[in-house]
């Protein structure tokens, strides 16, 4: 049973009725690009056939009671006001419905049921895909006028200001704006998105080493404080700059050492992986998958060493899947501290990839590395 027909059955049996609405909304892995979406930079993600679904229909009050199929659990929440966070994981609807009314007012009532194949935690944004679900669901019932870009940003506003997470705006943005057979450029200051084909043959390869993270805990945002730092150390000597964006790997160059050693490092990740993004996007458009790998691995290393959110896990499995002819590129993908490897290998070399990735993980820390194999999807909408 796929999930729409599970999803309808539950809510039928929790609620005594069919649903007015089912949504989709998936969540993504990030080809290039991490961290640099706070910083105003460029992205590369990717749409991916895993998402949240959620059924739904209005309610005359204004109340919603969301069933977390998922984790047998229920919420019931008043949406007039909606009440403050409470730590758990109906903040993520309730933070939708709070950032939602505060744009256009008081939403629909609903009476909703949610499950996700997206894996919490392990860099694919979960919580993203929950958030897009949501906030498409109370569009649709609420006769909202929001287009994608300013859902994407309530939904961003939403983890920030309610949820407690500074993310920047790439999750949310690829969930909505996701095209089936391509990735997305993100400029995240003009919130530009252009679509890029993802050439025929090519397999995108996610990874995960079961390790989990909780980015509200403190690591993710720290980083955010670091490059802000950065900011106004180079200001001083780059006259109008905002972000990271606006300094250059000459600037950094030559004005770079004005900043504490890892402040260094960590303008120098952003800055390049600005770069990198862009050379990316020119070698897909060109065929030159080699030089799109090569940036991935490029990638990985600055993270590891210059933002320091790797992990030996993640390590293990990006070097591992480097021995892999017909794997072009790996890196770790999301935030770090955990979660996920994303590859980008041919086809016929999948199931290479996967069985070394298997054994070479399994010798190291004792167990077997999920691994999936993605699909470029499209992004968020109503199915019924």
């Amino acid at each position: 049973m796929n999930n729409e027909s599970r999803l309808i059955d539950r809510f039928r049996a929790r609620f005594g009725h069919a649903p007015s609405v089912v949504v989709r909304a998936p969540g993504r892995v990030n080809l290039l690009g991490e961290h640099t979406d706070y910083n105003e930079g460029f992205v590369l993600p990717v749409a991916v056939d895993r998402a949240a679904w959620v059924a739904a229909s209005p309610l005359p009050d204004r109340a919603a009671r969301v069933v977390a199929l998922d984790m047998g659990d229920e919420a019931t929440f008043p949406l007039d006001p909606v009440p403050p966070r409470q730590g758990d994981w109906a903040d993520y609807p309730r933070g939708v419905a709070w950032a939602l009314g505060e744009r256009f007012g008081p939403l629909s009532g609903m009476e909703a049921v949610l499950t996700s194949d997206v894996p919490v935690g392990a860099g694919l944004s979960s919580s993203a895909a929950v958030e897009v679900a949501f906030a498409w669901t109370w569009k649709t019932l609420s006769g909202l006028t929001v287009d994608r870009t300013e859902l994407a940003l309530l939904c961003q506003r939403a983890e920030n200001e309610y949820v407690g997470v500074r993310c920047g705006i790439m999750d949310q943005m690829a969930s909505v704006w996701g095209q089936e057979g391509h990735a997305i450029l993100l400029d995240c200051r003009t919130l530009e998105v252009e679509r890029v084909p993802i050439p025929p043959g090519v397999a995108v390869v996610v990874a995960d080493t079961l390790v989990r993270r909780e980015l509200a805990a403190s690591e993710y945002n720290r980083r955010r404080q670091e490059c802000e730092e950065a900011v106004r150390i180079l200001s001083q000597f780059l006259p109008g700059i905002r972000a990271l964006r606006d300094v250059s790997p000459q600037d950094l160059d030559r004005w770079g050492h004005h900043l504490p050693p890892v402040l260094q490092k960590r303008a120098r990740h952003v800055v390049h992986s600005n770069a990198r993004v862009l050379q990316a996007v020119a070698a897909f458009r060109a065929g030159d998958l080699e030089a799109v790998g090569a940036a991935m691995k490029r990638s990985h290393i600055s993270l590891r060493d210059d933002y320091e959110v790797s992990s030996p896990e993640l390590d293990c499995l990006a070097e591992a899947a480097w021995e892999v002819p017909g794997c072009w590129g790996a890196r770790l993908t999301g935030a770090g501290f955990g979660g996920c490897i994303v590859a980008l290998v041919a086809e016929a070399a999948v199931d290479d990839l996967t069985r070394h990735l298997e054994r070479v993980y399994q010798a190291r820390f004792g167990r077997r590395p999920p691994v999936l194999v993605c699909r470029a999807s499209d992004g968020a909408r109503t199915v019924v």
